[in-house]
């Protein structure tokens, strides 16, 4: 035990039952003692004002003011009142309400309240006990300010008196100690203890009375208490003297014992009492009483005046009080008394079930919550006693939970099994209390306990693996297949992510095929399929969640390019070339179904897009040969006769069976003919037979007539314009100004496919002076249909769509624009003006197709001619024709010649205004096929369908 603290306490003036004098200052001493296992204990005095000191909790228990807010420090009590408050800030206790010891524990010492001190992370109890203090706040008190006696003057000494005895709520020193009686003439006071400690006392007869010398006799009764100062209260004592009853009342026993129950209900008779008075008539009769002595007890019982039964009159509580002692008065119509006691002890009944208060209660909690993990920490109490008293606490069995005690009415509710949100999300824990009465009670408590979240599941695909399926040639971004997955967590473990893993396919990552939608799992594709270059490719696709740490799992997809009829048949027998005549020879003597030759025919494609058929298109003589429509045989359907012609031209049609269907066509040149010669001599002008060269007649007149038309418009155009530019450069040069500016309007030039010198379409507008000997360049929008352009020749103005329009009518007219291509080497120009490729550079890969074909060869012809005879007759020798309409100063070195290294499409030849340099000349179809062809690049599907369109050409 040590001092923890002092101070001064002083009371108010408030009672009317203090006296002046207590309100000098009281020095008391606040004691701490130290229990082991978290107990603390404190004293202090009753009455202290509120927010006054009990005692350092930080400091008597080792913690410190953080442990206490962090662990949310706590007072929990048994009842509901509270008179002690935790101050977390500073760690103390104080009085929270006014404490009366009186009113708290009565009679009851020491007064105690006890508490708990509660705190979290982890889970502490300390256990604190306050003793209350008694002061001296109360003087004995009578219940009757008079008592009242009439004493027969036949009482011999030693007769005794009951007297009414004084009560003080105090205890210890500050209760009731003595009493004192005045005057003592006639009578003497004797004290008497009961069992319990009380003290009472009884006015003894001294001295016989004489009524004729003194009728009534006025006493004063003193009770004193033993505090500091002492108390005491008075009651007056009147002694009326009777005459002549010289026997008093006897009980039969001094003291009554009885045990009753509890629940006893009221009118229950709980024992009778007699006495016996010797005397005869009235002063033989007895009327019982209880002596007010018996205090607060005679609310609850009450005695028949008459037959001395005692009943039941008020709810007895064996956890308020477990004993009455009742005072009994026998009294005869004399005025005799006699006094006996009644001791009644009640006997404890299970009538109080269980009560369970939950002092913290943790919810959710994390599924990975380890096993014995504390959710709730509870209070289960009953005010009964013994075994009525005794509790057993439980959960249902079926549940991942138990009870745990911790320490005397305190139990843990703790996990016992490892916890799966994915199972049960939220639990309803139902708590049951039973006593071990007869019959026992019982208390249901249900916690709802929820699980939170831990991100223990991975992404799960609804397949093992997918097949998807997309056609050919499709358009970028278009949607192949789409994956799904779920993930049983909840909030952000289970917010999927997809992503598609870096993988190799034919040797390139797969991001360069396909992309995946990263919130919906859409699979797009990113290029084009070629099903000829691919025909199918795995990918893994990866689903990730949104937990921490992420747990992601994949899948593999499985893409199937579907074929489409995008591929014609190719015949690889028999081969069509134009520079030799192949033909087969049947003799005459053949039979019907002898085999001529055989039409071989692939397509790139598969399925049934690459199932071929092979018709008759066109034939010489359909009565004599038919073809075979699976295996492209061509058979003789009768006999040959000497009325055959020896020449047979067959034109054969090789069809696929996709949708819609594509085709070839090949001619085989049949000679009817038993000997070599006969062949030789009629198949010498094979190649050029008689409808061929009319109809090739028929297009190089109407192409001559055409370009020569437009060659003429064109003329007339460009000296309208010259004309209009002269007149004012006339009128500008008479103002006295410079030569003004004549703008060129060169035509457009179009990159054609990326792979030529420009990148991007531009309009150059490149405009000089006489005098400034400067250049400006001037870079415009790329062109489009708003472009205006001016027409070759010359007569009108057009938009970038109709001139293009016109360029494609009138191919053999429009010169080309003057192009960059002069900065290059031969073998770095496009098309066929540089033909002569060196191996790194793949011929074919320009705008115009190498080598040319005869079609494209007369282009250019008709082109050279035109472009010549501009030259030769309009154009003025090194002046372009402009020093007969401008002065002399003005030449060609300040008009840009745009003509100047003109490229003509389809043709090898240069044109060029420079006078010293050799135009180079075209050379005959015959010479242009008879060169050496340069390395061609690896054939694609599309460049052999252009191969075949000129085979027939």
């Amino acid at each position: 035990m040590s001092v923890l603290c002092s101070f001064n306490a002083q009371r108010g003036a408030s009672s009317t039952r203090i006296a002046s004098w207590l309100m000098q200052p009281l020095v008391l001493c606040v004691f701490v003692m130290a229990v082991a296992h978290g107990q603390v204990r404190y004293s202090i005095p009753e009455e202290m004002t509120k927010g006054s000191l009990v005692g350092n909790i930080v400091q008597d228990l080792g913690l410190d003011v953080k442990r206490l807010k962090s662990g949310r420090a706590r007072i929990f009590t048994e009842d509901s009142r509270e008179y002690i408050g935790l101050n977390v800030d500073k760690g103390t206790l104080v009085v929270k309400e006014r404490i009366d010891r009186e009113e708290l524990c009565a009679q009851v010492s020491p007064c105690s309240l006890h508490f708990q001190i509660i705190l979290e992370n982890p889970m502490e109890l300390h256990r604190i006990d306050v003793e209350i203090l008694d002061i001296n706040d109360h003087a004995p008190v009578f219940t009757r300010k008079e008592i009242h006696f009439q004493i027969s003057e036949m009482a011999v000494p030693g007769a005794r008196f009951s007297l009414d005895s004084a009560h003080d709520p105090d205890v210890g020193l500050n209760t009731l100690q003595r009493y004192n009686l005045l005057p003592t003439d006639h009578f003497s006071l004797k004290e008497l203890s009961r069992a319990d400690g009380t003290i009472y006392v009884e006015m003894v007869l001294q001295s016989p009375l004489d009524r004729e010398q003194k009728e009534e006799l006025k006493l004063t009764l003193t009770a004193y208490d033993g505090g500091n100062p002492q108390k005491s209260g008075t009651v007056k004592v009147s002694v009326t003297v009777i005459d002549a009853n010289d026997n008093t009342p006897a009980f039969s026993l001094s003291a009554y014992r009885v045990s009753l129950a509890e629940n006893a209900p009221v009118g229950t008779v709980v024992l009778t009492v007699s006495a016996t008075d010797k005397d005869k008539g009235s002063y033989g009769e007895v009327t019982y009483s209880f002596s007010q002595s018996s205090g607060k007890d005679l609310d609850l019982f009450r005695i028949d005046p008459d037959n001395g039964n005692v009943y039941v009159n008020g709810l007895l509580d064996y956890e308020k009080s477990k004993q009455y002692e009742l005072n009994l008065e026998a009294m005869d119509k004399g005025g005799l008394t006699d006094n006996s006691k009644v001791l009644i002890e009640l006997t404890d009944v299970n009538d109080n079930a269980p009560v369970i208060s939950v002092i913290s209660f943790s919810s959710p909690i994390a599924e990975d919550s380890a096993p014995d993990t504390v959710i709730a920490m509870l209070n289960i109490k009953d005010i009964d006693s013994g075994k009525n008293g005794q509790i057993k606490c439980f959960v249902n069995s079926d549940l991942p939970f138990r009870i745990k005690s911790s320490s005397a009415n305190f139990y843990s509710l703790v996990t016992d099994q490892v916890l799966d949100r994915e199972a049960i999300s939220d639990y309803n824990i139902t708590i049951t209390a039973v006593d071990e009465g007869s019959p026992s009670f019982s208390t249901n408590k249900t916690l709802n306990l929820k699980i939170s979240d831990v991100n223990d599941n991975a992404p799960v695909f609804q397949r093992q693996s997918y097949t998807a399926y997309v056609l050919e040639n499709n358009p970028p971004g278009v949607s192949v297949s789409s994956v799904k997955a779920h993930d049983k967590d909840s909030g952000n473990n289970a917010r999927i992510s997809y992503f598609l893993e870096d993988i190799l396919v034919n040797g390139v990552s797969a991001s360069t095929y396909i992309s995946v939608n990263a919130e919906s799992g859409e699979i797009l594709a990113v290029r084009s399929f070629d099903y000829e270059q691919i025909k199918e490719f795995n990918i893994r696709v990866k689903a990730q969640d949104g937990g921490n740490p992420p747990l992601s799992s994949n899948v593999s997809v499985r893409i199937i390019i579907q074929d489409q009829n995008d591929n014609a048949p190719q015949v690889l027998y028999p081969v069509q070339s134009g520079a030799s005549v192949v033909a087969e020879i049947v003799p005459r003597s053949a039979d019907v179904g002898y085999l001529v030759t055989k039409v071989v025919a692939v397509d790139v494609d598969s399925g049934q897009n690459a199932w071929l058929s092979y018709k008759l298109q066109k034939a010489t003589d359909r009565a004599l040969f038919e073809v075979g429509l699976q295996n492209g045989e061509i058979r003789t359907v009768r006999q040959v006769t000497d009325k055959d012609a020896v020449k047979q031209r067959l034109t054969v049609v090789v069809e696929d069976n996709g949708q819609p269907s594509r085709s070839a066509t090949v001619n085989v040149n049949v000679a009817v003919a038993d000997s070599f010669p006969e062949v030789l001599s009629e198949f010498t002008d094979f190649t050029h037979d008689k409808e061929y060269n009319d109809n090739l007649t028929f297009y190089l007149v109407l192409a001559l007539a055409v370009v020569s038309f437009l060659f003429i418009v064109s003329i007339i155009a460009i000296l309208s314009v010259k004309c209009y530019r002269w007149r004012r450069e006339r009128m500008y040069y008479k103002s006295g100004a410079n030569l003004p500016v004549i703008p060129y309007y060169p035509p457009l030039y179009a990159d054609v496919g990326g792979t030529g010198t420009l990148q991007h379409v531009y309009n150059y507008e490149v405009c000089r002076t006489t005098d400034s000997r400067k250049s400006d360049l001037k870079y415009v929008r790329p062109c489009s249909e708003s472009i205006i352009s001016l027409d070759t020749s010359g007569a009108q103005t057009l938009t970038h769509a109709q001139r293009d329009k016109l360029t494609n009518d009138d191919s053999f007219d429009q010169q080309k624009p003057p192009s960059a291509d002069w900065r290059f080497t031969q073998n770095q120009r496009p098309g066929p003006s540089g033909a002569a490729a060196t191996p790194e550079v793949a011929v074919g890969t320009g705008p115009w197709p190498n080598p040319p074909t005869e079609a494209e060869q007369l282009q250019a012809l008709m082109a050279a001619a035109n472009e010549v005879s501009e030259a030769t007759n309009t154009l003025g020798p090194g002046t372009m024709g402009l020093t007969t309409r401008y002065s002399p100063q003005f030449t060609l070195q300040h008009v840009p010649d745009y003509r100047q290294n003109v490229y003509i499409p389809g043709s090898t030849a240069t044109l060029t205004s420079n006078p010293q340099q050799p135009q180079q000349a075209l050379p005959p179809p015959q010479a242009s096929a008879a060169q050496a062809e340069p390395p061609k690049a690896a054939q694609t599907p599309a460049s052999k369908k252009k191969s075949t369109k000129k085979e027939k050409k």
